[in-house]
């Protein structure tokens, strides 16, 4: 399965801890399943306005499809690979 980094721009802090918070991620996971998206982390900058989500999924296209879903902005999308600094050793 490819894997992505999607980054996110909100207008205001994005709300991400916090009263009810879990219950959000768990429906956006559930979401997410139906177009066989899988969210594996996210980075947060400092100020709570950019996020760099990692994932696993079959296409951009079913990314942008979950986001919308989930009424979430996509700034950008690229396609990753792993570079490990053990992978010679």
């Amino acid at each position: 399965m490819p894997r992505y980094i999607v980054e996110r721009t909100f207008p205001k802090r994005a709300r991400l801890i916090g009263a009810g918070a879990a219950d959000t991620h768990l429906a956006i996971v559930d979401r997410n399943a139906d177009e066989g998206v899988t969210w594996i982390h996210s980075y947060v900058s400092d100020d709570r306005k950019k996020t760099f989500c990692v994932y696993d999924a079959p296409s951009p296209e079913a990314i942008r499809k979950t986001a919308a879903r989930n009424e979430l902005p996509v700034d950008r999308i690229t396609q990753v690979r792993l570079l490990d600094p053990y992978f010679y050793t």
